[in-house]
């Protein structure tokens, strides 16, 4: 694409901070932030990294999420938590939930953490995968605003909640899913609306269940009630649509059941006047410590073997090659690396408006 440039990763890191910190949010709390938004970048996810930025930007300054992060413990056992984020940063809710339940893990083999009144915490696989790191296996969900409407439905009723899971293995990184219980996530429609593309017939229907793909339309409707991704599978029961929107309703219990928060429309960030309010996002946090059950090496050694076996079936025609979850963001950290993280003219403009509104030099000769 022509407009699109490629920013070393230092200085788009670097940005990040420098935005989080003009917009109020403690050193460290902006730390964890930008490590979240690099890692996606990293990762090859483009929706959720420096080009999800003006999201948080836009909801700081209107007033619906609070830079300075205000955690409280509602309740605690030996092996559970209640969190209430207080509607303050996301990802440092998330990142400090399952640290706690890390630390239970480590204690006595399972922590479980439920939060509510959070924000968007960025790529739920960031989460699972810091327990991978120190040797456990790690599991994150989230609610989010309405956009998937129910089989056979075509408004939208529940969020693309994301199922995260990570395990170690002894292979050159852990097996990772991270996936949304949508075909597609909302934003991977933003980045099409950025450079003008259409999206796909079947990831989207409008509010007569027809295929929609203008992608800014879609994002139009979407806030409207006018249009609704479909879950995975599709629409319908043909191929197991109902499968998906299923997983989506299990995510959206465990967001809000388990913490007392709220759920589906009530997400949409509009108080009964119509004025606007926090999303009030609900999360759910597992860490399994693998040393209560068997020796690390040896899980790490099946874990590997199960992903080396898949990599090493029958493959079709016309493929030479089978992925495991997890291996392909492996591979992209070293290119995006590399060549830096692509920034288009639409994201490049977004950039410049934040660098402008919050005084920030030294950038200039970037975007």
């Amino acid at each position: 694409m022509a407009d699109l440039t490629y920013i070393p990763v230092d200085i788009v890191e670097r940005f990040m901070m420098d935005v989080f910190r003009g917009l109020g949010v403690p050193e460290e709390d902006a730390r964890i932030c930008t490590d979240v938004l690099i890692a996606s970048d990293l990762r090859g996810i483009e929706s959720h990294g420096i080009g999800r930025l003006k999201y948080y930007y836009d909801r700081i300054t209107a007033g619906i999420q609070f830079t300075k992060t205000e955690i409280e413990i509602i309740k605690e056992t030996e092996t559970t938590a209640l969190l209430d984020g207080h509607h303050g940063m996301g990802q440092v809710i998330a990142y400090r939930a399952m640290r706690l339940a890390m630390g239970k893990a480590r204690q006595y083999g399972l922590g479980a953490v439920a939060v509510r009144n959070s924000t968007h915490f960025g790529i739920a696989g960031y989460y699972p995968l810091m327990a991978a790191r120190e040797g456990m296996m790690g599991l994150t969900v989230t609610n989010a605003r309405p956009a998937i409407a129910p089989t056979f439905g075509s408004e939208p009723m529940l969020g693309t909640n994301p199922i995260a899971f990570a395990a170690p293995s002894d292979m050159d990184f852990p097996f990772c899913f991270d996936g949304a219980t949508s075909i597609c996530q909302r934003g991977k429609i933003e980045v099409a609306a950025r450079v003008g593309k259409p999206v796909p017939e079947g990831w989207v229907i409008d509010a007569e269940g027809n295929p929609a793909t203008d992608a800014a339309k879609i994002l139009e409707d979407l806030g409207r009630d006018q249009a609704a991704l479909l879950p995975l599978g599709g629409a319908g029961e043909l191929f197991a649509g109902y499968k998906g929107y299923d997983l989506a309703t299990m995510v959206e219990i465990l967001s809000a059941s388990l913490c007392g928060g709220v759920f589906m429309k009530d997400l949409l960030g509009f108080a009964p006047d119509g004025s606007r309010r926090p999303h009030m996002l609900g999360h759910f946090f597992l860490a399994i410590d693998i040393e209560h059950f068997l020796p690390l090496e040896v899980s790490k050694r099946i874990t590997g073997d199960i992903m080396r076996a898949l990599q090493a079936s029958r493959k079709a025609v016309g493929h030479d090659r089978i992925y495991v979850a997890g291996e392909k963001e492996h591979e992209m950290e070293a290119i995006v690396r590399q060549q830096g993280v692509p920034v288009n003219e639409s994201l490049r403009r977004e950039l410049q408006v934040m660098r402008d509104a919050l005084h920030i030099a030294g950038y200039e000769s970037y975007f």
